[in-house]
């Protein structure tokens, strides 16, 4: 199964950085941020750029659904959360670092070589899809480079677009559904597997940063287009590419990433010189080896013993003690490697827990059986034999090759001791059924290949398998997700989890593979000495009383109420053979002729009564001889394990002894026969009573069909009725729209008119609000105060004033504790006087809601008093 050692977005968000990311210097291009959003929007909008660093060195387009026939305000709403430049997206326009861009109404928006270009959208009013059509040109200009982000909405516009920048190795974010306004837009692109990160929108801005400084340190990314990324493809020729494998080796390979199927069929594409991809498929489909070659490709057995050292360290030193020490008496443990590859993983998890018993000799009783599952038979195979390259002593140390491995001639072999511990089978972990009562689970660098549908399986399914205190070991680009309640990390960074027994109730159901194995054929290809680990130890007694079972008690079979067979006591082959065909454990199948019908006809009333039912004297061929036996058959109704169960028990019937046969009297046949046509009457009757009782149900469930059908009706035209409402209700909203938008305009009327009333007059005017920062204020107040537009949301007492009032501050404060109004004469250092008063500033609401000050100018009045004051002196 694929193991690697790639990166991905969830390892790169533990670092917390604020450096600028790196430019691409060949074209001065910084990296575009597309940003898609609607309903409830603005507060995401809003919350994300409020946490974006000033200086990040990105650019950021966002596209919004507007309404095609009223100007955008979303520029000058967004210019007062952020320092960055917010402008209106204009054609031509080259994006320039650290700016936002804002599409304008009416238009879709769309990039080339790293300019903006505005183009008519094709519907004049109606469903529209503008994130999905800049989010594939930005795919398509940046490539690896993309970034695209949705936002809270309604629909699945941007779902598209994301793909397009997924399938081109970009990144990808989305707002957590859980705090999104309308979440319609962040789910559909989680659903369709497509989002590499979900978080809030005041945290996707951290995660972008670590993101970009992360990939251009690490030179051999693979996130950041180390790999090459084929062109944009036909959907349905990859489509076509997933049945053709599946009808090949039964394998479905369509929840596994695209990114990763893409870049193992253009090797295949480049080795065979076919360009088009829809030509590749022709090709499959006329060479079906080929798609042998292309299943081996798509199983990349990337692997090595150690993988990571500091992760085994960590197990070793901390996981596994730990798990021991819940086990006082000791046990013997389970463990499962799925995607075992060539067996490395499963052979270093075996050589790491004999390293932990060795260091607690004092504890005895301990053992581990390990089974190691991969998709593919030859890696299987390979594992089996446990030899191994003489390569392997880089990642083995010298200790462990003498202790764990036999030197042969061309490389190692796995002692004994070690093969001993781990059993190996083919298994495919999407569809065939999981281990259980497992205290291990090794499952590193494979969900890497698998969506995030399918990841949100497993995890589910891995707590289920794992005992209460098991572990969970993931890859270093692995984590859980949101499934936080269901883990605990006992390390992040070495991806070591427990599992959490006492959970809430989960939010996602959990769900079995689609394929069955039966029990008993798993049992069967299990070696003796697994089997007996997990067994009690045997006895005189226990040994007595299988021998008793064996040969002396009645052979019996324990079956449900369907006739499937759920434990078998004693030898039972002389009744019951196995059916031709597909394995099938159901006694009705398996019982032999002469039995089947008497059979069935006693499990039936046996059902029905609580006396058990005996049927005497059966005759059955076993091989051309007859032989007798009794039947009886009992339902049980305690203990409450066997409750609803029936226990079917055959006594065979001892022959005459040789000599001694006897002829049976007239009248001894005369009530044999009358003993079976009484059988034979009671049978009728019973099939009578229950073709009478199905005819009941059937008519039963006819009227209930009919009933449904005229329930469906209904609510078919109850839909009618709520469409035509929602088409409605979406024409209100459309007015009301219209009408807020007309408030909007009133507003900014106002506040023009109170704009140009304030400059008009010549008195300066400061508004505070509560934490005393500057709200708005004059123009005729710069003539006092050091002020620029950029200032707003600054302290007022970080700005230069030329006015000669020490305690200017905490009258201010003052003003705002006591709401008592505040008049002083003050002059100025240029010995200019002003008349300054300090009120409470309140709202319509009678709220307080900072602090007024106004400068009314008085020099004239000074010099007139001071004038006044020389003549009378």
């Amino acid at each position: 199964m694929p193991i690697s050692k790639t990166q991905t977005p969830d390892t790169l968000i533990t670092q917390k950085s604020t450096k600028k990311p790196p430019r691409n210097r060949a074209s001065g291009i910084p990296r575009i941020v597309g940003i898609g959003a609607s309903a409830g929007g603005l507060e995401a909008l809003e919350a994300f750029l409020s946490h974006m660093p000033a200086d990040s060195g990105l650019a950021f387009v966002i596209i919004q659904h507007l309404d095609p026939v009223h100007k955008g305000v979303m520029p000058e709403l967004l210019q007062r959360i952020t320092p960055m430049r917010v402008t209106q997206a204009g054609n031509r326009m080259k994006v320039k670092a650290n700016c936002v861009y804002v599409i304008p109404p009416n238009k879709d928006l769309s990039v080339l070589h790293g300019s903006l270009y505005l183009l008519d959208p094709v519907a004049a009013r109606g469903l529209r899809l503008s994130i999905d059509f800049f989010f594939r040109s930005l795919a398509e200009d940046q490539h690896e480079r993309a970034i695209g982000v949705i936002l809270s909405g309604m629909g699945s516009d941007g779902t598209l677009g994301l793909r397009a920048i997924k399938e081109n190795a970009g990144l990808s974010l989305v707002q957590d559904p859980e705090t999104a306004k309308f979440d319609a837009m962040p789910r559909s692109v989680i659903q369709a597997g497509l989002a590499d990160i979900v978080a809030p929108a005041q945290e996707l801005p951290t995660h972008i940063i670590n993101y970009l400084n992360h990939s251009h340190h690490v030179a051999d990314s693979s996130i950041v287009g180390s790999e090459p990324i084929l062109p944009l493809k036909s959907q349905n020729s990859l489509e076509q590419i997933i049945i053709l494998l599946r009808e090949r080796t039964s394998h479905d390979f369509s929840l596994y990433k695209k990114n990763t199927i893409y870049r193992r069929i253009e090797r295949r594409m480049g080795l065979h010189k076919i360009d088009a991809i829809a030509s590749y498929v022709r090709y499959l489909r006329e060479n079906p080896h080929e798609l042998d070659l292309l299943f081996k490709e798509l199983l990349i057995g990337v692997t090595n013993f150690f993988r990571d050292p500091a992760v085994w360290e960590q197990l070793k030193t901390v996981a596994l003690p730990a798990l021991l020490d819940n086990y006082l008496m000791g046990k013997p443990l389970r463990a499962w490697v799925p995607a075992c590859s060539t067996g490395e993983e499963a052979y270093s998890l075996a050589m790491v827990f004999n390293e932990v018993l060795n260091q607690r000799q004092s504890q005895t009783g301990f053992s581990l059986q390990i089974f190691a599952t991969d998709l593919d038979d030859d890696a299987i195979e390979k594992a089996r034999q446990g030899f191994y390259r003489a390569n392997i002593s880089e990642d083995v140390s010298t200790e462990r090759l003498k202790r764990f491995f036999i030197q042969e001639e061309n490389g190692y072999r796995i002692s004994k001791t070690i093969r001993e511990m781990v059993i190996f089978a083919p298994q495919n972990i999407i569809m065939d059924p999981p281990f259980t009562k497992l205290d291990i689970i090794s499952c590193r660098n494979l969900m890497i290949y698998l969506d995030q549908q399918l990841q949100n399986k497993l995890i589910p399914l891995f707590h289920y398998a794992l005992t209460a205190h098991g572990l969970l070991m993931l890859g270093n680009a692995e984590t859980i997700g949101s499934q936080i309640s269901l883990f605990k990390p006992i390390d992040k960074n070495a991806r070591l989890y427990q599992r959490i027994d006492n959970i809430l109730p989960m939010t996602s159901s959990l769900e079995f593979p689609i394929k069955y194995f039966p029990v008993s054929v798993l049992a069967e290809k299990e070696p003796r000495s697994t089997q007996s680990m997990t067994g009690q130890p045997a006895n005189l007694e226990t040994l007595t009383e299988q021998f008793l079972l064996r040969h002396f008690t009645p052979a019996a079979v324990l079956v449900n109420t369907d006739g499937d067979i759920v434990y078998i006591s004693g030898r039972t082959g002389k009744y019951l053979e196995p059916a031709a065909g597909k394995a099938n454990w159901n006694i009705y199948a398996m019982a032999r002729e002469g039995l089947r019908n008497e059979l069935a006809l006693a499990l039936k009333k046996a059902q029905r009564q609580p006396e058990a039912v005996f049927v005497p004297d059966l005759t059955l061929d076993m091989n051309g001889i007859p032989h007798s036996i009794n039947l009886t058959v009992q339902a049980l109704t305690s203990p409450d394990l066997l409750c609803n169960k029936l226990i079917v028990v055959f006594n065979d019937i001892a022959p005459p002894l040789s000599g001694k046969l006897r002829r049976r009297k007239p009248g001894a046949i005369q009530k044999l026969l009358e003993t079976q046509l009484q059988q034979a009457l009671e049978d009728l009757q019973t099939t009578r009573e229950e073709m009478q009782s199905s005819q009941e149900e059937l008519k039963s469930a006819n009227e209930e069909l009919q009933s449904s059908n005229e329930e469906l009706q209904s609510t078919n035209e109850e839909l009618n009725t709520s469409k035509e409402e929602m088409q409605s209700l979406n024409e209100e909203l459309q007015t009301v729209n219209a009408e807020l938008q007309s408030k909007v305009e009133d507003l900014t009327w106002v506040n023009n008119d109170m704009k140009n009333l304030l400059d008009s007059m010549e008195i300066a005017t400061v508004f505070l609000d509560n934490q005393l920062k500057i709200r708005r204020f004059t123009s005729y107040a710069t003539h006092l105060f050091k002020l620029i537009p950029g200032d707003l949301g600054r302290q007022l007492s970080d700005i230069v004033t030329d006015l000669d009032y020490p305690q200017f501050m905490a009258d201010i404060q003052k003003v705002a504790q006591t709401l008592a109004f505040i008049d002083q004469q003050i002059k100025t250092f240029d010995n200019r006087w002003f008349k300054v008063r300090i009120m409470p500033y309140r709202t319509q609401d009678n709220v307080i809601d900072g602090v007024v000050i106004t400068f009314v100018d008085i020099c004239e009045i000074k010099q007139l008093e001071a004038e006044l004051r020389d003549k009378i002196e």
